[in-house]
């Protein structure tokens, strides 16, 4: 059997290729969809089967694109109500390549036509595809479908799926998820990309021994609110994604142009590190960085119809920032600064700056400054783990609607994992009128490390 697993950082996604006898199947492609075509053809196969194991709220799809270039078959959960030419799978339908077959699941949940993909080889289970049903350490959300089903009735269909059929696989079929840590389809997914069901049976919190009501009570508890994209997305892969080569190419745009056009409302993107964006960037510029999981937070953060002007100019770096935005059904993205910063403050134009503190500097300012603000932007389940005393709890995705809490005449410090999404935050509170605030460096994982001090919830047993 052939089988590659292609993971995303930028998107905590994760894409399959299976193969036996010549031929190929890929679940949940990306939107650039040439990886897959260049690995088929690596090693000796033809992609004849492209399966969706449902309709992704997060990213768009290149099922379509892949199809067309293949002359591969669709296949989609017969839930899904695809608007273009697909094969609507049931329960216990298969593909048959060689030795190996593909059987399909149905496993509602996440979503009400959410499948799961058993992998067979020589008629013995091998590993199953889950989809966004199972992850490791976690399972899917409930909520994303707005009212169209209740994430009630979701979580007791999760609750069947997952202890009716993927729990009755053997402990030794391996698990392969579509996505992995950072994914706002689970609340706090493990950072490993596959497991065992007899694993995910001993440590997944959600598959412990309990009532369904218990669980729905769990799952539709304390839900973040879903990403304005998520909608979007859900759309686009139901009608069938344009090509990527029909999206136009960013123009080179002086900074006159820039300076105009952001003052109409378009938004500025400022994909360089947090160590280069707080040197020197153009003031209100968003910085979300190419580093980390750069499309998961630019589709959260950015509205979805408001044209993306980048900040950077080196053409490879505009173009994977235009495929990744693109991944996420974000494709306005009319223009870039030609010249960059240096070209703006050669025309004369102010740069800002944001402070970078280490762990050290902090823990010396929150002896001596009372004033200080600490923003913890990491998620909630992450903040309860342990956090630095007098933190305040703001994760990046609600922080623009929980700033009321914050005195803009106080200095205001951004503290996240490891850096990346306080710089992010400190970029969203520069656009909103914070004048002095500070990215720290090394996150809660430099603090920790550093033997600081931390603050845990304490925890009652009633």
């Amino acid at each position: 059997m052939e089988f590659k697993q292609f993971y995303l950082g930028c998107l905590a996604q994760a894409s399959y290729l299976i193969g036996d006898a010549g031929e190929a199947a890929v679940v949940d492609p990306r939107r650039d969809v040439d990886v897959y075509l260049d690995e088929a053809r690596a090693r000796g196969l033809t992609i004849r089967h492209v399966i969706e194991t449902h309709l992704h709220a997060d990213f768009v799809s290149g099922h379509r694109e892949l199809a067309a270039r293949t002359g591969a078959r669709i296949y989609f959960g017969a839930r899904a109500g695809a608007a273009f030419d697909h094969v609507p799978v049931k329960e216990g339908d298969e593909i048959a390549m060689g030795r190996v077959t593909l059987r399909f699941i149905e496993t509602p949940g996440h979503t009400p036509e959410s499948v799961s993909v058993l992998v067979l080889e020589g008629g013995a289970p091998a590993a199953v595809l889950t989809g966004d049903t199972l992850f490791i350490g976690d399972v899917g959300r409930p909520d994303l479908l707005g009212a169209r089903v209740t994430p009630q009735e979701l979580a007791g269909q999760l609750y069947d799926s997952l202890h009716r059929k993927l729990l009755s696989l053997p402990d030794s079929v391996a698990v392969y998820p579509a996505h992995g840590a950072g994914s706002l389809c689970g609340r706090n997914i493990s950072s490993e990309t596959s497991s065992t069901i007899g694993e995910q049976r001993r440590t997944n919190y959600a598959l412990r021994p309990m009532k369904k009501e218990e669980f729905v009570s769990m799952m539709t508890a304390d839900l973040p609110e879903a990403p304005a994209y998520f909608g979007r997305d859900v759309a686009l892969n139901r009608e069938g994604p344009s090509p990527l080569s029909t999206l136009p190419a960013p123009e080179s745009l002086s900074p006159e142009t820039i300076r105009e056009r952001t003052a109409r409302g378009e938004v500025l993107l400022d994909t360089r590190p947090s160590s280069e964006y707080g040197a020197a960037h153009v003031p209100g510029a968003l910085n979300i960085g190419l580093n980390g999981q750069f499309a998961s937070w630019a589709g959260t953060l950015l509205p979805i119809e408001t044209p993306i002007l980048l900040g950077a100019d080196d053409p490879e770096h505009v173009a994977e920032a235009r495929i990744r935005l693109a991944r996420v059904g974000l494709e306005t993205v009319p223009g870039y600064l030609g010249g960059g910063v240096v070209a703006w403050q050669g025309a004369g134009l102010p740069l800002a700056a944001t402070e970078q503190i280490d762990v050290s500097e902090l823990n010396d300012r929150l002896s001596e400054d009372p004033s200080l603000q600490l923003v913890d932007v990491r998620r909630s389940g992450e903040f309860e783990s342990g956090h630095v005393p007098r933190a305040i709890s703001a994760p990046l995705h609600e922080l623009a609607a929980r700033v009321g809490s914050l005195e803009r005449s106080r200095p205001v410090a951004a503290i996240c994992a490891g850096g990346y999404r306080s710089s992010i935050a400190t970029s969203v509170l520069e656009r909103m009128g914070f004048p002095r605030v500070t990215n720290v460096v090394g996150g809660m994982g430099a603090w920790t490390a550093a033997g600081y001090e931390t603050t845990r919830p304490r925890i009652s047993h009633g």
